[in-house]
């Protein structure tokens, strides 16, 4: 049924409001409009309303049983993706009891470490488990001290503000001592590091200009590495898809779409749009080349490079050779990134002489010197001079929901530390900058995410990041929660090595995932569908807040991470401490009156809790004009002066004196072509076929790998790879063939599928494939489903940003002879046992 926003507008005088207000309270509603429409209609059959990272969706329930999901009526995009959730909990990968590896079990902290994966298990009661867990953190800090304890947790785990696990986990590990944690994240790691010096802020999670000014007023939308019909169908909330209607709006009002990318992506295949198939990671070497055009014909904007950027002109001196010798010319970037020069050419006078945005995606700074792209992308813009114009200027978060308008909606805190600081869902464009102070651990050590691998293989050693040093501390024990680091880190047998010097690894999961198969105790918990909680929808949107009602209950001897934790501390003596003495239930009701308490602020009153609760129906906020008209970084242009960048400058550094002052050899105090470790027809590149380790189209990364949605993609039962119809005919492969991927790094099997979207020397392996060893204790054994991060290096961007580089690599591709071997990881590990 259709859904209706608060009827309240900027408008509307409060004492109209509160009178509406108390007209639907006589109708029962709890005192005000917010609901949708759906909430003041009987409805014969109850159907609980929940929500995921895939969209706010409806159960049918029948007999305790999960029946089906059924698409949110206010969500008229809804992914297909929701029908995965169903699945993963009845799922062969679901975990079932609390679980230690017999070797650690039976003969202690670290035994047989190569004997992780082989899923030698033994089942023990929850009272043992927790018992054990304690045990080992007690011992490892008494023997070693707190920075012998790292709390992972990285990754997207479940919506909700009370049960974000990692927060959850960070609130233990802090009450109970302290640990050591992480900064960054592996999706936009360099961006959010480089970006700060350049224009004062992330960047990566800004709100762009709407979608609705776009249609108005740009004229060239070019999407560089930028896919939002693939990456916007999931949130780090709740989506609610709305970007589907803005997009066609875009496309109705005729902008030409450029798609920059190796890929022709969903996104470039809706609109119609012109592909421009660029070399992989050679972007920085297109960008010059077409800044070289701007420059030397003399379409570059020089009264808005004086007035609102610094450092123009050292960036000059190396785009015309005057530092090095080399012309940065159309000719010079053409022979680098593939694409001919006179397109080059053609490019910059499209941009010069049209309203251009200028969109980012984050893949193409997941690369060796992924600090540069963005930087060089907002060096280009600032060139064209449209920066704060409607419709002009850079973006960098259209692909991640970013566009869509804000709502007039308070915000629903999260979980705290504990201690008054706030941990509520820090988002992946956090940077160290503003999250260290949570991310401490109150141990003083915080790595750089994506070192974890070096961090273990190198204790006591020292790295550079981004201005400071950090040593790396000598880790006894990991505690993961939420996340899936045997999917989302690079190099696998690299982490294999690294993962042996841990002596106690654990796990809280629901499925039977490769981090919980080479985990050294396992903790089953409960699915965000076998609990309560509460979220808002839309990452930038903010529509809705939605409750997030227990479908079913727990299965097996699944516990919520609250509940975990709880008992971990209970056996410290801090349950009380951890748990302040409420409830679940409890800790939704205080986050939405603390929202509620927000909201009179902007002249609306909330229903009480339990009318919200017991309304089964998601709370919808207005949608005010000045929300829907905002361009990013038009009050900049505006007053440079009063509304200036957060750079020492104030401006748009191009040079940045900050970074130079740290004199880095990999990272130069300008946007600068550096040569990455590999890349397709590279100097030192020692196999042919460069790999692009793209977003998944029907999961969140590894999230849903694990379920019947596999179906839709599975390619003769493994992860499908791409390939041009050229590089297949050079190596006899079709459609169907299982193949083996092979470089120095490692080795995974594939199912082919040729394609003539993907530009020719390049293959497509989407992230997040479950890690299948052949053989555990084999040191870079045979991936049976197709984890492309056996492939990947684990080099990191630059020493500015130490981010992941896992856009970077390549490899070999040949027809696989013989049976292939059956894939293991979506079923139950084989060697599970009792304690009895």
């Amino acid at each position: 049924m259709p859904v209706t926003n608060v009827r309240t507008s900027s408008h509307l005088d409060r004492r109209s409001f509160l009178k509406s207000a108390a007209a639907l309270a006589a109708l029962g509603v709890g005192g005000t409009p917010l609901f949708t429409r759906g909430a003041l209609a009987a409805a014969p059959e109850t159907l609980p309303l929940s929500a995921s990272h895939w969209g706010v969706f409806r159960a049918r329930v029948k007999n305790g049983r999960f029946e089906e999901v059924i698409p949110w009526e206010g969500d008229k995009h809804p992914s297909v993706m929701l029908q995965g959730m169903r699945d993963s909990i009845y799922s062969p990968t679901r975990i079932k009891y609390p679980m230690v590896r017999r070797a650690w079990l039976e003969k202690g902290p670290g035994a047989d470490p190569e004997g992780r994966g082989t899923g030698d298990f033994v089942r023990v009661s929850w009272d043992k488990a927790l018992d054990l867990v304690a045990a080992e953190m007690q011992r490892v800090r008494k023997a070693h001290g707190n920075t012998a304890i790292y709390g992972g947790s990285y990754g997207w785990k479940s919506v909700g503000k009370v049960h974000s696990c990692r927060v959850l986990l960070w609130r233990m590990l802090k009450l109970t001592g302290g640990f050591v944690s992480s900064v960054g994240n592996y999706s936009n790691a360099a961006a959010s590091v480089i970006l700060p010096h350049v224009i004062g802020s992330a960047g990566v999670v800004d709100q762009c200009t709407t979608y609705e000014m776009l249609a108005k007023h740009c004229k060239v939308l070019v999407m560089w590495g930028c896919n939002p019909m693939n990456t916007s169908n999931i949130a780090w909330m709740v989506p609610d898809h709305g970007y589907m209607k803005h997009l066609d709006e875009v496309k109705k009002a005729g902008v030409k779409l450029i798609c920059i990318d190796p890929v022709r992506t969903e996104t470039c295949q809706h609109f119609g749009g012109e592909w421009v198939a660029v070399k992989p990671q050679t972007d920085v070497a297109m960008m010059l080349g077409i800044a070289h055009v701007l420059y030397s014909e003399k379409l570059h904007d020089e009264a808005f490079l004086k007035k609102y950027a610094t450092g123009f002109e050292d960036f000059r001196k190396y785009l015309v050779g005057e530092t090095d010798g080399v012309a940065k010319t159309a000719d010079w970037a053409a022979a680098i990134c593939g694409v001919p020069a006179d397109k080059l050419r053609e490019l910059a006078h499209t941009f010069a002489k049209n309203r251009t945005m200028l969109s980012m995606g984050w893949s193409t700074q997941r690369q060796h010197h992924g600090e540069q792209p963005p930087w060089m992308m907002v060096t280009l813009a600032a060139m064209l001079g449209q920066i704060g114009l409607p419709g002009g200027g850079f973006a960098f978060s259209y692909h991640y929901n970013a566009g869509v308008p804000s709502h007039n909606s308070p915000s629903v805190p999260g979980m705290t530390d504990g201690r008054g600081r706030s941990l509520a869902d820090l988002p992946p464009g956090c940077t160290p900058g503003n999250t260290t102070s949570y991310c401490m651990g109150d141990a003083g050590v915080s790595i750089p995410v994506s070192r974890i691998v070096e961090m273990l293989l190198n204790p006591g050693m020292t790295i550079d990041f981004n201005g400071s040093k950090v040593k790396y501390p000598d880790i006894k024990m990991a505690f993961w929660a939420g996340g899936n680091p045997f999917a989302h880190h690079q190099d696998r047998n690299e982490m294999l090595r690294a993962w042996r010097k841990i002596e106690t690894f654990v796990v809280n999961d629901f499925q039977w995932t490769a981090t919980a198969r080479h985990a050294d105790i396992v903790l089953p918990v409960t699915t965000s569908y076998e609990r309560n909680d509460i979220e808002q929808v839309g990452d930038f949107a903010l529509s809705h807040i939605v409750p997030m009602r227990k479908i079913v209950e727990p299965l097996f001897e699944a516990r919520s991470d609250y509940d975990i934790y709880a008992g971990i501390c209970e056996r410290l003596g801090l349950k009380e401490q951890y748990t302040e003495g409420l409830t679940e239930m409890d800790w939704i009701r205080n986050f939405y009156e603390k929202a509620r308490m927000t909201a009179r602020s902007k002249g609306q009153e909330l229903p009480v809790f339990n009318a919200f609760w017991n309304s089964n129906d998601a709370l919808a906020f207005p949608l005010e004009k000045p929300q829907r008209d905002y361009v990013s970084y038009a009050a900049y242009r505006n007053d440079p002066l009063l509304s200036a960048l957060g750079t020492p400058s104030g401006k748009i550094e191009i040079f940045s004196k900050a970074i130079a002052k740290m004199k880095y050899d990999d990272c130069p105090a300008h946007p600068t072509w550096m040569e990455p470790i590999e890349r397709l027809d590279g100097p030192t590149t020692k196999y042919p076929l460069h790999i692009a380790s793209n977003h998944p189209i029907y999961r969140l990364h590894s999230q849903l790998c694990g379920t019947s949605l596999r179906e839709k993609y599975a390619v003769a039962g493994r992860e499908p790879c791409w390939i041009n119809p050229v590089d297949a005919d050079k190596r006899g492969l079709k459609d169907g063939d299982v193949a083996r991927a092979f470089n120095d790094r490692g080795q995974i099997l594939v199912g082919i599928k040729i394609s003539k979207d993907i530009r020719p020397g390049v293959i497509r392996i989407d992230e997040g494939g479950w890690y299948d060893p052949e053989n555990p204790r084999e040191a870079g054994t045979l991936c049976r489903y197709g984890d492309v991060n056996n492939l990947t290096p684990s080099v990191a961007t630059s020493k500015l940003a130490q981010g992941t580089s896992g856009q970077t690599g390549s490899c070999e591709l040949e027809k696989y002879q013989g049976t292939p071997p059956k894939v293991a990881v979506f079923d139950e590990p084989a060697k599970q046992a009792s304690a009895g």
